[in-house]
């Protein structure tokens, strides 16, 4: 009986340090992350122009051409600001299948371009890995924490994983394409009938994609020669793709719902990111 009277007093005691630690994190995660927001917020400048005018495809390739007039209507304001939530699964290793399951929350802007990803893995019930990964005034961040308190390691300023993060702005656009047109600031050149490349400015730093359409003129899959990732303490170079899919209309605009992001490493293809949109809110141009 006295063993049980302290095996409960135990189970006690490690329950509310759990519920202390868990309420800590939240509270401290929220902060920093409506703190990173404002930051992202306190960069945007006007948008080049109001409105899409479907005269400024003319020279453009034909593939993007006929992506365009899949996706956007003449007239169709332009898209300042994006909030979307998401939710799906994270290969949390880089050898084997390790599939967790995540929410998140993203703010984007477009001029100048940034992004907040606010993201929560469950790595198993009650214990959750909260992340964030942003692209704020030409710098990158990448900080995973356990219960937002104890931390995984942090990514953090310019080169590589700025550049690494322009490019994940730069391929979820297609869930605001207007800040694809030229107007705005991308260049588009020609490949053959069903792909082009595309080149985003910021800065001093400038990447280019590799752009894929399918039979019915919208993108498809997203490539790039290099990106940064992690392969144990090391940072190597990949070939990086993104593929959409399950395009529905919102707000009168063609966007996929569904995506996957990969790495092409010399053992094959090593997916670590499938998600669907739940939510997308669009702040236009006025």
């Amino acid at each position: 009986m006295y063993v049980l009277k302290w095996f409960g007093v135990i189970v006690l005691v490690l329950a509310a340090a759990y519920a202390a630690a868990f309420a800590l994190g939240t509270w401290r995660w929220s902060g920093t992350t409506r703190d990173l927001v404002k930051q992202l917020n306190a960069g945007r400048t006007p948008p080049r122009t109001s409105r899409y005018k479907e005269t400024e495809l003319a020279g453009l390739p034909v593939p993007v051409q006929r992506y365009f007039r899949a996706v956007l209507t003449d007239g169709q304001p332009i898209i300042t600001a994006v909030t979307l939530t998401q939710s799906g699964t994270f290969n949390m290793s880089t050898s084997a299948a390790q599939w967790k399951p995540f929410t998140a929350k993203q703010a984007f802007t477009t001029q100048r371009p940034g992004f907040v990803w606010n993201a929560n893995i469950t790595l198993f019930p009650g214990m959750p890995v909260r992340v964030v990964d942003a692209f704020i005034a030409g710098e990158g961040l990448l900080r995973p924490a356990i219960l937002g308190l104890y931390s995984m390691g942090t990514m953090h300023g310019k080169g590589e994983i700025a550049r690494g993060e322009l490019l994940r702005h730069f391929a979820e656009s297609v869930w605001f394409p207007t800040a694809l047109l030229p107007s705005q600031g991308v260049v588009w050149q020609a490949v053959d009938d069903t792909s082009a490349t595309a080149t985003m400015t910021d800065g001093p730093i400038s990447v280019t994609m590799l752009i894929r359409f399918g039979t019915d003129g919208l993108i498809s899959t997203i490539h790039v020669d290099e990106r940064a990732t992690t392969v144990g303490t090391d940072t190597v170079m990949m070939p990086w793709e993104c593929r959409m899919s399950n395009y529905q209309t919102r707000d009168g605009m063609q966007v996929p719902l569904t995506g996957e992001a990969l790495y092409i490493t010399p053992q094959g293809e090593r997916s670590y990111f499938r998600g669907t949109i739940d939510r997308l809110d669009y702040e236009f141009a006025p």
